[in-house]
């Protein structure tokens, strides 16, 4: 899967984490899910216990699983915490003198705000377990038993 922003990276970990509950995962095993480095897990999700989504234990055993249960946490709720936009443009201005570049953000910018409402609304609406659930049945589909994590 071609990622293209640290959602969809962060969600793919998650829903690892969903499917383990009952075991913490190390920032190694974590990024062997999503072809990246430790340390590029650790500050992903540095955010994500900041707002209660992860926590993280030291030690033998130790590492990162859920701070609550799927159903209690949103996508929009994970994508505020990565703290990024899903759209593809900024309108924060690049040369805050140029008229041209004033009028291009007067135009976007209110679009950007109600697009980014919108998408926000939506992710609200679907939780961690929804996509465990997905993931569980597209699983279940191919008739493998165990999911090795």
């Amino acid at each position: 899967m071609k990622r293209n922003s640290r959602l969809s990276s962060t969600l793919h970990i998650l829903v690892h984490m969903a499917d383990a509950p009952d075991r913490a995962l190390t920032s190694e095993q974590l990024a062997g899910f999503i072809h990246t480095n430790p340390v590029v897990v650790r500050r992903t999700i540095a955010g994500l216990r900041d707002a209660g989504i992860v926590t993280s234990s030291r030690g033998h055993g130790g590492g990162w699983q859920l701070g609550r249960a799927p159903d209690k946490i949103s996508l929009a709720e994970i994508s505020a915490a990565l703290g990024e936009t899903l759209l593809p443009f900024s309108t924060e201005p690049e040369s805050p003198g140029c008229l041209v570049e004033q009028a291009v953000i007067a135009v976007l910018d209110d679009f950007r705000l109600e697009a980014e409402r919108l998408l926000a609304e939506r992710l609200g609406h679907i939780t961690l377990a929804d996509l465990t659930a997905d993931f569980r049945r597209r699983y279940d589909l191919i008739g493998v038993s165990s999911h090795a994590v």
